[in-house]
């Protein structure tokens, strides 16, 4: 890959940083400077920075560090979530992650371990949803804790705090993220009704659940 190149990768990649950004604020996952968004291109991983509103990133914000932490491009701070974001580059194949502080998710966290799998898209993130125990934010802790949480799984319940998860791209981690949140208001709103409990599905059903999303989607075609 040439200079130019690389840079026209890292360019595309930073406006896709700042767009799913700017959706986590607009569809109510994040409030304010809450959560933040990261990318992986080869050996650097593009992040939100700390404490700046999304709506005001612009090209010449763009923050990069490598997979040690060490920052590489821009003069901003890294958000301070960054252990986080780079525990989940190191310990799984994540090409993007997301992280959000969504209403019913963390009220999710704050009530039982996991998540109860009310949907078959529990299916769809590789089982029911872990909840990590709490640890201070920005903290190694937190990282260890999540990722023991993402064991087998590509999305996370934080305790007290909020959810992470991630996709080989942007699109599909905000798209787990949206997903769990939803589930987690399907499970408050179902398990609020007095004297009932609602239906769980059962590993069988997860397991046929997750072959089925297996061929999910348009069938792939050879090219003429």
């Amino acid at each position: 890959m040439t200079d130019h190149a690389e840079t026209d990768t890292i360019e595309r990649a930073w406006r896709d940083v700042v767009t799913t950004a700017r959706r986590t604020a607009a569809e109510g996952l994040v409030v304010g400077t809450s959560g933040n968004v990261s990318v992986r291109v080869g050996d650097l991983v593009l992040v939100t920075p700390s404490g700046v509103p999304y709506d005001r990133l612009g090209p010449d914000d763009t923050v990069a560090v490598d997979l040690d932490g060490h920052q590489v491009i821009g003069t901003l701070a890294p958000t301070s979530e960054l252990p986080l974001h780079l525990e989940v580059y190191r310990g799984t194949p994540a090409g993007a992650v997301v992280h959000t502080h969504a209403v019913h998710a963390t009220a999710v966290s704050t009530l039982v371990p996991e998540l109860p799998p009310v949907h078959y898209m529990t299916a769809a993130l590789g089982g029911p949803v872990r909840v990590a125990p709490y640890a201070l934010y920005g903290t190694p802790e937190l990282a260890r804790n999540m990722l023991m949480a993402l064991r087998e799984r590509t999305a996370c319940l934080l305790q007290n705090h909020g959810t992470v998860a991630y996709g080989a791209t942007l699109p599909q981690a905000y798209d787990r993220t949206a997903q769990l949140e939803w589930m987690c208001q399907v499970w408050l709103k179902a398990s609020s009704l007095p004297s009932l409990t609602p239906r769980l599905l059962s590993e069988a059903e997860l397991s046929a659940a997750a072959a089925r999303l297996h061929t999910y989607g348009q069938p792939h075609r050879d090219a003429p």
